[in-house]
């Protein structure tokens, strides 16, 4: 397993705070309306991204000579690619960071096929599916450090999927918010209180 529990701590006092703050996060470049302009993409439309998605992927197991097995799904208005098997650590790489490119690389064979720009989900060996247990846990503790102090937490930079995670997971506690800051690559979540 990639990326630990100490990667996710809290910053401390030397943290960069010249970042400017946004609100709530979203991935850039995500597109939201559907070539039939209705604003959810059609499930049809979705499980064709899937099948691109996973044609794409198997060509790139053949090419670098590793096994595994295609789950294709849609979930949350998204088409979802899972590769599923032992060994698979160097499609992850190190906190994702390999898992998050092959992800770019997926989207773009979509876009080229399909014209349309893909909001599709990898994962590889369930490495996401860890990293939202992580990411909780991280979100609550920081969420009641902030419950407890009153002082904002700096969390650590973190890609994308990872700070939606996050923000999702304080958007149900009481008491404290998420705000987005930074640049990428080191765009970072801060949990302020409410």
């Amino acid at each position: 397993m990639t990326g630990s529990a100490p990667d996710l701590a809290v910053e401390g006092p030397e943290a960069n705070e010249d970042g400017p703050t946004a609100g709530a996060d979203t991935t850039a470049g995500e597109d939201t309306t559907s070539s039939n302009g209705s604003g959810e993409r059609r499930l049809a439309d979705l499980e064709q991204e899937g099948e691109i998605a996973a044609d794409y992927i198997e060509g790139l197991l053949d090419i670098v000579d590793m096994d595994g097995d295609l789950d294709l799904d849609v979930e949350g208005g998204r088409a979802v690619v899972a590769v599923v098997g032992d060994g698979l650590d160097k499609l992850i790489g190190s906190g994702g960071e390999t898992l998050e490119a092959l992800q770019e690389l997926t989207r773009l064979a979509v876009l080229q096929k399909t014209g349309v720009r893909s909001r599709l989900m990898l994962d590889v060996g369930g490495h996401r599916a860890r990293r939202r247990i992580e990411l909780g846990k991280v979100a609550t503790n920081a969420a009641n450090r902030v419950a407890d102090t009153g002082e904002p937490q700096k969390l650590v930079a973190m890609t994308p999927f990872e700070r939606k995670v996050v923000h999702d997971v304080i958007a149900t506690i009481d008491g404290v918010r998420s705000e987005s800051e930074g640049e990428e690559p080191t765009r970072r979540v801060v949990v302020l209180p409410d």
